[in-house]
């Protein structure tokens, strides 16, 4: 017999988007954080700068587990100065490996001049696929609609920051847990 009893309410929140195009780097997410199907918030701000400003990242999951997450990493970056990728392989060894980490639920797009990475809950360490025209990754609930419309936009005229910005506008109209509220961070 099945437990009658409902499961705790997860909370949901986020599209993140990184496009990397002509040189540019942009992570952009939008501002939702629900509960349910209760919106709580609609301006949090889930992409920041890391590292002085060299470093960008976005994040997907549980916010304190994001926060956590985002100081784990400064940390690495501190240890490991311009070596984003070290840094990252790093984070996701204590994050596979320690006790507390491992029941963290977030994930997070990070990116600096140089590469642009997804860090997972598992110890993935993932740069996204290039093709001629640039590359998109997409976290998060509304992340596929976003990665797919980013994906159709890398062969226009547009430039990076538009892309990731339209293609959270496109998330926006088809996931529920994405709004409009959107923080753009790019690195040139």
């Amino acid at each position: 017999m099945s437990d009658p009893s409902p499961s705790p309410q997860s909370w949901h929140a986020t599209t993140i988007v990184m496009v990397r195009k002509d040189g540019r780097t942009v992570i952009g997410g939008d501002g939702q954080v629900s509960i349910g199907q209760t919106i709580i918030k609609g301006n949090a701000k889930k992409v920041r700068r890391l590292a002085k400003g060299d470093v960008i990242g976005g994040f997907a999951g549980a916010t304190a587990d994001a926060f956590t997450l985002f100081e784990r990493l400064e940390a690495k970056l501190e240890q490991y100065p311009s070596q984003l990728i070290r840094a990252c392989v790093e984070l996701a060894k204590d994050w596979r490996t320690d006790r507390y980490l491992r029941r963290l639920e977030a994930m997070m797009l990070v990116a600096d001049k140089d590469a642009g990475l997804v860090l997972t809950g598992t110890g993935d360490v993932l740069e996204p696929e290039m093709t001629t025209n640039g590359s998109v990754m997409g976290i998060g609930s509304g992340g596929n609609y976003a990665l797919a419309a980013g994906r159709a936009l890398l062969s226009t005229e547009l430039d990076a920051e538009a892309i990731a910005r339209r293609a959270l506008e496109i998330a926006a109209e088809i996931c529920v847990y994405t709004n409009r509220n959107l923080v753009i961070e790019s690195i040139p």
